[in-house]
């Protein structure tokens, strides 16, 4: 299970989509994919067209999506305080609590931004 990072929507739905073909490859190799409610949170609060929305639907569709729960907040803030600096951090945090709980890996374009939280996989 490989769950996406907000940079990955961004990336494969809007702009060039330069993400688009690594994600057709995962889709090609039946790798279950997934996101969480705080990463959709983040994709559907930047300007979205209709069109780039319905390709997140066909993807990974909102009725899917991992909740951040009484789980994840609990991780989450056993992460945050294992950090030595998490301020200003706490959605990436969550976004990792996530992935965590479901036993997924984080595919992002930005792997420094969880390279210090422990137990996640990160795929960049």
């Amino acid at each position: 299970m490989i769950h996406l990072d907000t940079s990955i929507l961004i990336d494969a739905f809007t702009g060039t989509r330069r993400a688009a073909p690594a994600l057709r490859g995962w889709i090609a190799d039946r790798e279950r994919l997934g996101v969480c409610t705080i990463v959709l949170y983040e994709w559907w609060r930047g300007p979205r067209t209709h069109e780039e929305v319905e390709d997140q639907e066909t993807i990974v569709p909102a009725a899917a999506a991992f909740a951040f729960g009484v789980r994840e907040a609990e991780l989450a803030a056993r992460i945050y305080a294992t950090l030595k600096r998490p301020r200003g951090r706490e959605l990436d945090i969550a976004i990792a609590a996530c992935a965590i709980v479901a036993g997924a890996s984080l595919w992002t374009r930005t792997p420094r931004d969880f390279a210090d939280i422990p137990a996640l996989d990160v795929v960049s």
